[in-house]
C-alpha cells in the first residue's frame, strides 16, 4: 500500500487554518480520498495540559511550554494506536492544523530560533511534511477576526503577541524554505480563491 502525504496548515490565529482544513476535507471526501484529520496541541494528557496554559488556567515559562509541545509531537508522530505516521502507513492523508513550524514563530518569539529548531529536529527527521500550506494574514485583520468570533481570546492573542509571531513565522519561513515545502497564501483572498490553490496543490502531490 502507498504511504499517503503529510499535509500541514500553518498561520497565525484567525488567520483560516480550519476553514481551509475542513474545505479541503470535502474535497477530498468527494474524490473518495481516504485521511485523518488531526491537530496540534492534540487532545491528549499532554495536550490538554498545554490548552490549559493556553487558556490562562495555568502558568508556565516558555522552555517548559516548548518542551511540552514537543512531548505532544512526539506522542502525535508516533503513537501506536493513533499516531500520524501509523495512519499514513495505512495510505491515508495526514491533513494537520499546526505542526513544528508553529513552535519555530510562538516560542521564537521568546526563544533563540536556532534553540527551537535544534529541538524539534528529531520530529523533523521522523515526519516531514509533504508541503506546508502558510496562510499569511496582517496581524490587525487576524485580531478583528478572532474580536468578533471568540467570547475570550487565548494567551497568544493579543495586537503585540500576533504581531510578533507573525514576524518570526517571516523569519522561521526564511531560515527553513530549503528544507521545506512551504506555500505562501494570501489570507485575504476569498475562501474560494485560497481553496482553489490548495486543491491544485495537493492534486500535484499524488
Amino acid at each position: 500500500m502507498n504511504v499517503g502525504k503529510f499535509i500541514v496548515f500553518e498561520g497565525i490565529d484567525g488567520a483560516g487554518k480550519t476553514t481551509q482544513l475542513k474545505l479541503l476535507l470535502n474535497r477530498l471526501e468527494k474524490a473518495n480520498v481516504t485521511y485523518h484529520a488531526t491537530k496540534e496541541p492534540t487532545e491528549g494528557v499532554v495536550g490538554q495540559l498545554i490548552r490549559q496554559v493556553l487558556n490562562k488556567q495555568l502558568e508556565l515559562d516558555e522552555k517548559t511550554m516548548a518542551a511540552l509541545f514537543l512531548a505532544d509531537r512526539f506522542h502525535h508522530i508516533q503513537a501506536e494506536t493513533d499516531g500520524m505516521l501509523k495512519h499514513l502507513h495505512l495510505g491515508k492523508h495526514v491533513i494537520c492544523d499546526r505542526y513544528y513550524l508553529s513552535s519555530y514563530a510562538y516560542h521564537s518569539a521568546f526563544l533563540p530560533l536556532e534553540w527551537v529548531i535544534a529541538c524539534n529536529a528529531p520530529c523533523a527527521k521522523l515526519l516531514r511534511p509533504d508541503v506546508i500550506f502558510f496562510l499569511d494574514l496582517p496581524p490587525t485583520m487576524s485580531l478583528a477576526r478572532l474580536t468578533k468570533t471568540r467570547a475570550h481570546l487565548d494567551l497568544y492573542e493579543t495586537k503585540e503577541r500576533l504581531t510578533l509571531v507573525h514576524q518570526q513565522y517571516h523569519a522561521a519561513i526564511s531560515r527553513v524554505k530549503s528544507e521545506e515545502n512551504i506555500i505562501l497564501l494570501d489570507a485575504t483572498e476569498t475562501e474560494e480563491a485560497i481553496a482553489e490553490k490548495i486543491w491544485a496543490v495537493v492534486n500535484e502531490l499524488g
